[in-house]
């Protein structure tokens, strides 16, 4: 009997080992492959044009590293974006015009990605990426909208579309600034774009077992031009403007912090098996002026017509370099055809070899075949980008139809690409069934959209029960809104709206409408000093009290009102809410009887 026991439990034993060495086997197979996929780092700057880079002509700027960057890799030199920030961010993260996601506008509630669109880091993390993204969001600042809500496993950015936006840590100016990690706010020391690099770095420094994506987008170089006194005075002997040397101080930042990247990863081991894309977001917002008295041009811009804002191609088309040392993706190439930043999900998750269907109609296609060289034409395409800036699109307003040779702009005025980056010429009348044929594209492509146009909703009362902080930067209005600190310190624009919220349950809630953030610490009716403007850093006006005396919200049948305390930090009403869709104003009155929308509320289930 002690044998056959012997025996049992040493066969009992073999077969928990066995048991327990399975999953291990398992993990280690797991492993090879996830650590065989090449690092992704999407790099997208703020408001750098396609001329402001020396590589393509600016004989001003200094941007050695990026120029040094742009001989190495494949550059794609007809790539286009949105004309301004928030239609790009949205583009690329879900491969779809931002007309379809909330996302068509830089505020008033239109620059909020809808949380039913997939994100390339929800893509990514779903096939064993660790994922990261450094500086500006601009796709909503309340869960769910966060990029730590949307597939980024680590987030640290500003909040709104930059540094001292309403949504913004108050006080913030680009310098020692108060950033959100994950949503908790954090005191760094340093300038805004040395903080996203140096995070970057240290981020990676820690990743060892899985491959990364990255999202690294600077706030920089938008205004307000705050910069590092040493980077101004690099162009202090140049023909430019004030605010000029301060924007191509900012970039020549940005070219620095580049520099310390990719020699890290050189110097890492990482280099090699690494995708790394430079591009930007919009057209130049300062690379080039014109002084109406002195009739003098000031800057470059690399001869194209419109800057940021435009639907001329000065407005969106950027500059987009790619490298991959061990993949097969071109080197030190140029192609001239047309890509965009709704490409990059589908090409990028073909590049690194994760299997991906949209659940939506995009419209951006995967670009592989061209980038490796396969194929050398992308036959018949066609893409719209437009300027909408408004509370609803509209058809027809500020639209630009692209093919590789053609842009048709407003429907009516042609013009020839390759034969005139400038857009001087247009050949409408000598090419109409071009025009014919690229107005046809656009009608078909509007009524694509229509089912996808719709409002995004901020939810309240979730199960977590975190309060909502709602900023003025969100409220749905086509009047003027203050969407940047000092706009709030001075208290002149008084826009009446809306906010679309979903209740999550039905319950008791209380509402703080503020005048000023709850950091802040600051009273209804505090007048705040101002501060002072230094050659390189723009100033705060300031801080005018607004006589405030009664508080309002108005929410479905629910009317609440209080008299205001000016000494109080907010005005608290609280009401019965039920389960549902709601369109949410939130409204001081002043001594003189006039209402305009509190500048920050806070709503939190009782």
């Amino acid at each position: 009997m002690n044998l056959i026991k012997k025996l049992s439990f040493l066969v009992l034993t073999i077969i928990l080992i066995s048991c327990q060495e399975k999953p291990k086997e398992s993990k280690v197979v797991d492993s090879d492959i996830t650590s065989s996929k090449p690092n992704v780092i999407l790099i997208v700057t703020d408001d750098q044009g396609y001329g402001d880079i020396g590589v393509h002509g600016n004989s001003i700027i200094k941007t050695p590293n990026l120029d040094k960057f742009a001989g190495e890799s494949l550059e794609l030199t007809n790539f286009h974006v949105g004309t301004t920030c928030t239609p790009t961010r949205a583009g690329i993260m879900t491969g779809r015009n931002a007309n379809r996601n909330n996302a068509w506008h830089t505020i008033a509630g239109c620059s909020i990605l809808q949380e039913d669109e997939e994100t390339m880091a929800e893509v990514f993390v779903r096939n064993g990426y660790q994922t990261a993204m450094f500086g500006k969001w601009h796709l909503g600042d309340n869960k769910p909208f966060r990029p730590q809500d949307r597939g980024f496993q680590e987030a640290l950015y500003n909040g709104g579309g930059g540094v001292g936006q309403t949504p913004d840590y108050w006080g913030n100016d680009y310098f020692d600034d108060t950033y959100f990690r994950n949503g908790t706010p954090e005191k760094f020391k340093g300038y805004c774009t040395d903080v996203w690099f140096d995070e970057a770095i240290q981020y990676i420094e820690g990743q060892k077992e899985k491959p990364f994506f990255m999202y690294l987008a600077t706030n920089a170089a938008h205004g307000p031009f705050n910069v590092p006194k040493e980077y101004m005075d690099m162009y202090k002997k140049d023909t430019l403007n004030e605010s000029q040397k301060r924007f191509y101080g900012m970039i020549t930042n940005i070219d620095d912090n580049f520099g310390k990247l990719t020699s890290y990863l050189e110097k890492s081991g990482l280099s090699e098996n690494t995708i790394i894309i430079f591009t930007t977001d919009n057209g130049t917002a300062n690379g080039i002026n014109y002084n109406k008295v002195t009739k003098q041009t000031l800057g470059y811009n690399a001869g194209l017509k419109g800057t940021k804002g435009s639907h001329y191609d000065g407005g969106h088309r950027v500059p987009f370099f790619i490298r991959w040392p061990k993949g097969k993706v071109l080197k030190k190439s140029k192609i001239n055809e047309l890509v965009a930043h709704v490409d990059l999900l589908p090409t990028l998750t073909e590049l690194v070899g994760i299997e991906y269907q949209s659940k939506k109609t995009l419209d951006g296609i995967s670009v592989v075949s061209l980038l490796e060289g396969k194929t050398k034409t992308i036959v018949d395409r066609m893409l719209v980008v437009d300027t909408q800036r408004k509370q609803w699109p509209e058809k027809g307003r500020n639209p630009c139809v692209m093919s590789t040779r053609w842009r048709l702009v407003n429907g009516n005025e042609l013009y020839d690409f390759v034969n005139d980056p400038g857009q001087k010429i247009d050949l409408s009348s000598k090419h109409p069934d071009e025009v014919v044929k690229m107005q046809n594209f656009y009608d078909t492509w509007w009524e694509s959209i229509q089912s996808d146009i719709k409002y995004a909703q901020i939810p309240v009362g979730g199960e977590d029960k975190d309060p909502v902080r709602l900023t003025i930067h969100d409220l749905h209005t086509e009047e003027n809104l203050p969407w940047h600190e000092g706009q709030i310190r001075n208290g002149e624009f008084h826009p009446e709206g809306y906010y679309t919220i979903r209740v999550e349950e039905s319950g008791n809630y209380q509402f703080n409408l503020r005048r000023y953030p709850e950091e802040s610490g600051l009273s209804i009716d505090q007048d705040i000093e101002s501060i002072a403007s230094t050659p390189y850093k723009d100033g705060q006006p300031v801080g005018k009290g607004l006589q405030v005396s009664k508080a309002i919200v108005n929410i479905g049948n629910l009317n609440l009102k209080t008299d205001v305390d000016i000494n109080a930090t907010s005005a608290i009403l609280s009401g019965h809410l039920e389960k549902g869709e709601y369109k949410l104003s939130c409204t001081f009155v002043n001594t003189e009887g006039k209402k305009f929308s509190a500048y920050y509320t806070s709503i939190e289930k009782l």
